[in-house]
């Protein structure tokens, strides 16, 4: 471990110490106010290699992504341009497939007062506006040139694959188990009302049973034998009146008959 670190601190002595104040400055500045859709991050021990993550450009075909870049810083930096690598596969024209970046600002229109600020926007700028005339990537610019649809499926599948937002943990599990537990209260609700009208229900049709018990009773107490007895006989003599009323008929028929 103590190698690491005296390599580390060898690699920041190898540059002017001016050079490091300068370095120094403008990546707290960075830090301090980001560019629009790009994040730095470096080493303190060790500004030679400066690390950045790059948010895919809105209504592009690297919409969507991050995708992280490098920039390696020389001895004689600034007088020579840093050189640039994309470390997240990319298709795209200007970036090889071994992630080399080849823009004109690290090239032969670099100048030492540009700054490592504009270097990672012109990076970014090259994702809404790729030069296929002058491509490290020869299948990109071609398909760029001739079929842009096609190149833009291209870009946005490997945009998929390689260079994808991770999605934000959602709090799935308590959701569910919150509702689960809802549910299971309400259905306890539900399940005692029902007993309860169930019970309710039971009460009554009791109640009516006994009701109807009781007025069984209360029949069988009204159609006394005593009283069925006294009746009775009232119709037996309500027929026994009809009988000599009857044979008073068939004499005076006879009667008739005779005088015939």
């Amino acid at each position: 471990m103590a190698c690491i670190c005296i390599s580390i601190k060898a690699t920041n002595e190898n540059l002017p110490p001016n050079v490091i104040r300068q370095l120094a400055k403008e990546l707290k500045n960075l830090d301090d106010s980001p560019p629009e859709g790009i994040k730095v991050s470096v080493n303190d021990d060790d500004f030679t290699t400066i690390f950045a993550d790059i948010d895919g450009p809105a209504g592009t075909p690297y919409e969507n992504g991050v995708f992280r870049m490098k920039l390696l810083l020389s001895r004689d930096f600034p007088q020579s341009p840093p050189k640039g690598f994309f470390l997240t596969k990319i298709f795209h024209p200007n970036i090889a497939t071994s992630g080399e970046i080849c823009v004109n600002t690290l090239k032969k229109d670099w100048n030492p007062g540009l700054g490592l600020r504009h270097v990672l926007l012109v990076v970014r700028c090259l994702l809404i506006e790729p030069f296929p005339e002058s491509a490290l990537n020869e299948q990109a610019g071609k398909m760029l040139l001739e079929n842009y649809e096609e190149y833009a499926r291209h870009a946005r599948l490997y945009t998929g694959i390689h260079a994808l937002k991770p999605k934000n943990k959602s709090k799935t599990g308590a959701i569910s188990e919150s509702t689960t537990a809802l549910n299971v209260g309400q259905s306890n609700t539900v399940l005692g009302e029902n007993t309860h009208l169930a019970s309710a229900a039971i009460s009554t049709s009791a109640a009516a049973k006994t009701l109807g018990k009781n007025s069984q009773d209360q029949n069988a107490a009204t159609s006394d034998p005593v009283v069925g007895a006294s009746t009775a006989p009232k119709k037996d003599a309500a027929h026994t009146t009809k009988v000599p009323v009857d044979k008073k008929k068939l004499d005076a028929r006879k009667k008739s008959l005779k005088r015939l």
